[in-house]
């Protein structure tokens, strides 16, 4: 499947901005059942120039700096990307979760993501939470797919009962939130079983049955060892490599993969507005 994405953040300011430094990361990955075929961003008031890296975690990264005074900034990333569905492990087929956890410490690049971060910190009450799905013996991606189902169905989805920076500890306990809650949750659950779990954000096609899909949307990979990175959406309760879902990045938490992020002189009160399409398109022949 072929996807045509299109990410547009506006702000509108009070007073006018003198000068903003921003960090974006809209760009989608080329990573495992995906490949980026085109991809344009555009930004108003136009920069002088557009910087491009890696992260830490490889994401694409941008960095412009706006240095004329405005009282609106918009960034608009279009992009086209192909999804092949990836294979998933069968039920019955990864390693017990206790071993599964034994062998991550010999996995460097995975056990980064056994360890508490800013947003998602690990404890009694998320081992509590996830200990239903983990009894001795079970596979491991049986026993995560067991937890994604659980959130899906205990939790429920509400936009603006929680913010950016609300406590995962919190979520846990009001059994609300939004895709961010929903997978730092996950995330602290799996990493409370000393699994490793990383968060992803990105895109979901729109439909019916899809919750998330008209904004960013997040949700969580875990380490099976044999298997590699297997991922799950516990906001719609469905394995996240299967062709739906478009990959913008990864990290720790939201922290790492924020879509933007900066700083500015100026701007007063301000009003942010995001709008994301994902839209297939038929593949061309070249």
């Amino acid at each position: 499947m072929r996807y045509r994405t299109r990410h547009t953040t506006t702000y509108l300011y009070g007073e006018p901005v003198s000068l903003c430094h921003n960090e974006v990361r809209l760009t989608p990955r080329d990573a495992s059942g995906q490949t980026l075929v085109e991809y344009n961003l555009d930004i108003l008031p136009r920069p002088e120039s557009v910087a491009s890296r890696l992260d830490y975690f490889g994401n694409p990264t941008s960095v412009f700096c706006v240095d004329e005074p405005h009282t609106r900034l918009e960034i608009s990333a279009e992009s086209v990307v192909e999804i092949s569905p990836r294979t998933v492990p069968a039920k019955g087929a990864t390693p017990a979760w206790e071993t599964a956890r034994d062998a991550i410490r010999e996995e460097i690049d995975a056990f980064q993501f056994v360890f508490d971060s800013v947003f998602v910190r690990t404890g009694d009450d998320f081992a509590a939470y996830a200990e239903p799905s983990f009894p001795e013996g079970r596979p491991v991606f049986d026993a995560a797919l067991d937890l994604c189902t659980r959130i899906y169905r205990d939790f429920k989805y509400q936009p603006q009962s929680t913010q950016v920076d609300t406590p995962v500890e919190q979520a846990l306990k009001a059994r609300r939130g939004v895709c961010q809650d929903f997978a730092q949750v996950m995330i602290a659950c799996v990493r409370s079983m000393g699994l490793a779990a990383r968060y992803v954000s990105g895109y979901l096609r729109s439909g019916k049955d899809r919750v998330g899909a008209e904004a960013s949307h997040a949700w969580v990979s875990v380490y099976c060892p044999g298997h590699d990175w297997v991922d799950f959406d516990p906001t719609n309760n469905r394995l996240a490599g299967l062709g739906e879902h478009v990959t913008l990045a990864w990290g720790r938490d939201f922290t790492d993969v924020s879509p933007m992020k900066g700083v500015m002189v100026g701007g007063g009160e301000h009003l942010v507005h995001v709008s994301v399409g994902v839209v297939p398109e038929r593949n061309r022949t070249e």
